[in-house]
This record gives structure tokens, C-alpha cells and sequence, in this order.
């Protein structure tokens, strides 16, 4: 640990990467470049064709996740209005409980811009019923200001995906997309790369899906009704941690 502060202190190149040797040579293997965060975590950069995304991990953003979590983010290049939402069942759960408890029995009358957009938005937007849901629908929930996008994201690859994941972990999952970008973020407690390449497949898998509906749709979805909404669709980082709100360059 005291080898790894010096290093740090002492700007030489492996500065940041003490103790995350392995995730920096799997990083590596997949062009992706590593920078380890001085406190606590590391940020991996790289990309899938010409889309850049940054990985995150470090300590959690969000009170429903307790600990660590990894985070991830793209460009998609899809409407800016569009805002859908995907999460494993039981986090939904406990997400609708927190939100009586804090707004109904505090008789809050509103959600405001405080409050996590996977939150806010399970209220404002209506859910995917169980038979649109298909084989997923034991395992996630999916709500959106634009259903006929919303099922066209979930067809194919990435209901596979999802299926897998649900085989994987039970951790809290969350993959959003608002104002163009997707956004996954996970319960994470120690980074392991078997399980960062899992998470990154499912997200790749999720990238592609969302590229490939807004390519064959570039004047929008026939009948696709997008409900507006305001507010941020990513909480700014915590400070002294890593900003995953901020455009990936595919460099760190």
C-alpha cells in the first residue's frame, strides 16, 4: 500500500494501478486505456467500433446501492428526448417502496430534481406489462416515455443479454438511457475482471441494440408518442471521485 501511495505521489508511470494489475493488462488487451482515481477506484476508457465509453468503479453514487458500484456510459446517438429505463425486478421493488415512504408518508406533494432519475422516472412513466416483457419479465421491469422504442430496444440481442445477466448476479442493475446516452450502473463490491467483462458485454450489448433501432428508424418509430420530462438523466460524481457525466474520449 505505502509503495503504491509513493508511486502515486511520485507521478511514475504505474502511479494509480498498485493493486489493479490484471484489470490494467485485460484493459489493455482490449485497447482500452486505465487511470487509477487517487482515493479510491479507477476509470477505464475504450470503445466499441467508433463509439468511446468509459467504465467506472469506485464508491456508490446512489443510496440503494450500498458500498461500490460500477458504472458505465456511452454516446448512442438516438433522440435526446427518448428516456427509457430497465432494472432488475427487485430493485424496483425496493426503489417504489422508498419512494411511498419518502413521498407519501412525509406527505411530499412532488418529486423534484434531487430525487435519481431511474426514480422519478418509475413514477412518471408507465411500465412494459408482463407479456410485453416476454421471458424478462420475472427478472426486470422496463418503463419509458417511449414505448415502441422501449420494445424494440428489448428484442434480440439485448433481451439475451439480459437473460444472461439474470443467471450471473443478482446485484441491483440499472441501464438507462436519457438525452443520448446509455447508462448501466451495478452493484460492485471488489472489481474482478471475469465480472467487468460480463458487465461490459451486457452494455455492448445494449450499445449495439440502441444503435441498431435508431438506424433503422432515423425518423423515429412509427406511433412512438415521447412524453416530455425535465431534469438530469445522470447525477453529477461525488466529489473527488470520477465524473462519469462527462463525454468519454476513449483516452483517459
Amino acid at each position: 500500500m505505502l509503495d503504491g501511495i509513493k508511486r502515486w505521489l511520485s507521478g511514475s508511470p504505474d502511479a494509480g494501478t498498485a493493486g489493479y494489475e490484471g484489470i490494467v493488462a485485460w484493459a489493455k488487451s482490449h485497447q482500452s486505456t486505465f487511470r487509477g482515481v487517487q482515493d479510491d477506484g479507477f476509470v477505464i476508457d475504450g470503445r466499441l467500433g467508433s463509439t468511446a465509453w468509459r467504465m467506472e468503479w469506485g464508491p456508490s453514487q446512489r443510496p440503494y446501492i450500498a458500498g461500490h458500484e460500477l458504472r458505465l456510459r456511452a454516446d448512442t446517438g438516438v433522440e435526446s428526448e427518448l428516456q427509457l429505463l430497465v432494472l432488475s425486478r427487485a430493485l424496483q421493488e425496493q426503489l417504489e417502496k422508498s419512494i411511498f415512504e419518502q413521498y407519501v408518508e412525509d406527505v411530499q406533494t412532488r418529486i423534484d430534481n434531487q430525487t435519481p432519475p431511474e426514480m422519478r422516472w418509475l413514477v412518471m412513466f408507465p411500465k412494459l406489462q408482463g407479456t410485453e416483457m416476454g421471458a424478462l419479465r420475472e427478472q426486470f421491469v422496463a418503463v419509458g416515455n417511449g414505448k415502441p422504442w422501449l420494445q424494440a430496444w428489448l428484442k434480440g440481442g439485448l433481451s439475451q443479454a439480459l437473460a444472461v445477466r439474470a443467471t450471473q448476479s443478482s446485484a441491483p442493475l440499472v441501464l438507462m438511457i436519457g438525452r443520448g446516452r446509455l447508462m448501466l450502473r451495478t452493484a460492485l463490491e471488489e472489481p474482478a475482471v471475469p465480472e467487468l467483462q460480463r458487465v461490459l458485454t451486457l452494455f455492448e450489448s445494449a450499445l449495439r441494440e440502441a444503435r441498431r433501432v435508431a438506424a433503422d428508424n432515423p425518423r423515429g418509430l412509427p406511433d412512438s408518442s415521447i412524453a416530455p420530462s425535465g431534469g438530469s438523466d445522470w447525477a453529477p460524481s461525488t466529489p473527488g471521485q470520477p465524473g462519469i457525466d462527462k463525454p468519454p474520449s476513449g483516452r483517459a
